[in-house]
């Protein structure tokens, strides 16, 4: 779905814009850059402001026209900061914008086009959009860098996508701050066991004071790191027990 979602540049000034957008549409999983035109591309300085997105500048596709860059695209969203006079949809909400274009994609190619860094897109590109919509900003200062407008209307794509049913997305966890499995559990209660065994804790197997024990841990539901931790303590323990 998300690679049906295509973001254009037109006639983009400066070539680190290029590179600061694709890093911003990569970290929300669009892939998908066309470039309009550009003032200066290919350009260093594009790649070195990627910032790990270098692969989306080396496979951005120039062309000659925002005609040619969505003529196969179903819907087009011309992202303005001024509202023209044309009787396009517009909008209010990057989000409502970011729910239609999202389930359109699931069918076909779309686009979200954004314009020059001065002036924006003109009224002859906008003809060539289907709707518009605006970033709500401060009224006194509502100017956005152009990456910085694709991070937002890019990062509200992402969330419209991750919160479909059917899209399937976790939210990546680092490996310490995953739940232990029921081996590693297992083990840890059988290493706590031995301990209170041989630090006199305990002098016979007590199963009421055992469970609970796991009671207490299956509350607390300490993660692998913290597993790893307390088994860590409970080894030095029984180093500097007599009967280890």
């Amino acid at each position: 779905m998300l690679s049906n979602i295509r973001i254009v540049l037109v006639q983009t000034y400066h070539p680190g814009n290029i590179g600061a957008s694709a890093r911003a549409m990569k970290t929300m999983g669009l892939n998908d850059l066309v470039l309009v035109t550009p003032r200066q591309f290919p350009d260093p300085e594009a790649s070195r402001l990627a910032a790990g997105a270098e692969d989306l500048v080396d496979n951005a596709r120039v062309v000659g026209s925002l005609a040619e860059a969505v003529s196969e695209c179903v819907q087009v969203v011309g992202a303005s900061a001024r509202l023209r006079s044309l009787p396009l949809p517009h909008f209010d909400e990057p989000d409502e914008m970011a729910r239609a274009l999202v389930a359109q994609a699931s069918y076909d190619p779309v686009a979200l086009v954004f314009g020059r860094e001065r002036f924006g897109l003109t009224n002859n590109e906008i003809r060539c959009c289907s709707h518009q919509v605006s970033i709500p900003a401060n009224p006194d200062y509502g100017v956005l860098n152009l990456s910085q407008a694709v991070q937002v209307l890019a990062h509200e794509l992402f969330t419209a996508w991750r919160r479909r049913p059917a899209s399937g997305y976790r939210s990546a966890r680092p490996a310490e701050e995953r739940q232990p499995t029921r081996e590693q559990l297992g083990h840890f209660h059988d290493h706590l066991r031995r301990v209170m065994q041989h630090s006199g804790f305990i002098t016979q197997p007590h199963a009421r004071t055992e469970d609970q024990l796991e009671a207490l841990f299956a509350r607390a539901r300490p993660n692998r790191k913290e597993l790893s931790l307390l088994r860590g303590l409970l080894a030095s323990l029984e180093s500097h027990l007599p009967d280890a």
